[in-house]
């Protein structure tokens, strides 16, 4: 794989303060420069933006996936295998509550990965996965 270059990513949050403590302190992002309106994170090497937007009603919208009814849009990052695992029991640890649990697809078939799904307190939706071999990210 060539070298990735850090994506940038603005998110819409209701609560900023509540959004901010999620992405520092559970999930371990480092913060960065910040207003009254926005705040910077270290999201995995990437710089995600959280801007504050009054709540809305938007409908949510989902795609069946392997029989389990997937957020779109969501977001997150590609991590190691053993990365993953412990991010996993991570979120665990601070009883992180799952859209899809943690599970494993195309077991034992090209592009094996591991995938979960929550969302932040603002209801953004964030997919972190691992491919068993990461050469095989866009595999066919």
């Amino acid at each position: 794989m060539s070298t990735v270059s850090p994506f940038h990513l603005a998110i819409p949050v209701y609560n900023l303060e509540e959004c901010r403590l999620f992405y520092r302190d559970v999930l371990n992002c480092e913060e960065g420069r910040r207003s009254d309106h926005w705040v910077d994170f270290n999201f995995f090497g990437h710089q995600l933006v959280i801007h504050y937007k009054a709540k809305t009603n938007d409908v949510e919208a989902s795609n069946q996936v392997d029989g389990k009814q997937v957020p779109v849009p969501h977001f997150g990052v590609v991590l190691d295998w053993d990365a993953f695992a412990e991010f996993e029991a991570h979120l665990k640890n601070k009883n992180i509550q799952f859209i899809i649990e943690p599970y494993v697809r195309f077991e034992g078939l090209v592009g094996e990965q591991k995938t979960m799904f929550f969302k932040d307190p603002s209801g953004n939706a964030l997919e972190f996965k691992t491919f068993r071999d990461q050469s095989q990210l866009f595999a066919k």
